[in-house]
């Protein structure tokens, strides 16, 4: 599986980054052409962080798994849902997790400056993603995952 993630904290504009993104209102199937691609990769994408909406890994790798899709368009948190630490953790362990299930992060698109300890060497920041325009975030996530 193909994951593209937005990790950012709360008013970093996940959801409308995301929604601009695909077109997505909470959990759809999307087509996305890639600068890469002849056609159109299938897309599951899905609104709200995953600790957020108490989603664990192993829930999500299930319900991606259930949409026939060959990538995914996701949120986290940089940290921790405080309440129930070892199912909803930070977003470094979930992109571990993603990993050992042998999905290749392909984007890593931080909103803001808390990356949560994520490292990739497809990760870049948006620092003015909480401040700037909405369409000028989506516009240069876009090219950062090389979509067009």
């Amino acid at each position: 599986m193909d994951a593209y993630i937005l990790i950012g904290n709360t008013n970093t504009r996940k959801a409308s980054v995301l929604r601009s993104l695909s077109g997505c209102f909470n959990r759809s199937v999307r087509e996305i052409q890639l600068q890469s691609g002849r056609r159109p990769v299938r897309f599951y994408a899905r609104v709200g962080a995953l600790q957020a909406t108490r989603t664990s890994v192993d829930d999500f790798v299930q319900e991606v798994a259930r949409s026939r899709c060959e990538a995914v368009l996701f949120c986290l948190t940089p940290t921790a849902q405080h309440t129930d630490l070892m199912d909803y953790p930070d977003a470094q362990a979930y992109v571990a997790a993603f990993r050992e299930r042998g999905w290749r992060i392909k984007g890593v698109a931080v909103l803001g400056q808390d990356s949560g300890g994520v490292r990739a060497p497809n990760l870049r920041q948006h620092i003015l993603a909480p401040t700037q325009p909405v369409n000028v975030t989506a516009r240069d996530v876009r090219a950062q995952f090389g979509w067009i």
